[in-house]
């Protein structure tokens, strides 16, 4: 990956006039490349992590990883299902995957009585789901590189002899 979208993945506030300087850059070159990137859609848009520990009382969201089986559909495969799935409004995240189950969903509803309807009614009853395993979750310690729980003490154990 080039090494200013490394930059900016990190940190999107970097300046310009830093950004220029770390990769060695002029300014001018900085912004067109970035402007070339937002324009090939490589850059999406640019957003705050924020610390879910923080907010989670005051949204009093419920969010759920759901692993999903489905039957591939012939000439398509995965991408039209998938398509199906991730638009529905509870559908933060969709991955496919390998392994034990084919597509990782990230939900996010008021309850879990939301969430169970949401398996329920619109996910369990589409044509090419198999099987979905549900799990809430419950809290983040670290996410995308940014360690969100920290204990303010670090006093060692005591040991005895």
């Amino acid at each position: 990956m080039d090494e200013l979208l490394q930059i900016l993945a990190r940190d999107a506030r970097t300046p310009v006039a830093d950004l220029a300087t770390m990769t060695g850059r002029t300014e001018d070159d900085v912004r067109a490349a970035i402007a070339a990137y937002e324009h090939q859609r490589t850059i999406l848009r640019y957003r705050a992590v924020l610390n879910p520990e923080h907010i989670a009382a005051a949204d009093g969201k419920v969010r759920a990883w759901i692993e999903v089986n489905i039957t591939p559909q012939r000439g398509l495969g995965f991408d039209a299902i998938a398509e199906r799935i991730y638009k529905f409004p509870e559908v933060k995240s969709c991955y496919l995957l390998s392994g034990g189950y084919d597509l990782l969903l990230l939900v996010e509803c008021d309850s879990l009585r939301d969430v169970g309807a949401f398996v329920a009614e619109k996910l369990a009853t589409q044509e090419n789901v198999t099987r979905t395993a549900t799990h809430f979750l419950l809290k983040i310690y670290k996410q995308d590189d940014d360690i969100l729980h920290s204990s303010e003490s670090t006093q060692r154990l005591p040991v005895s002899p």
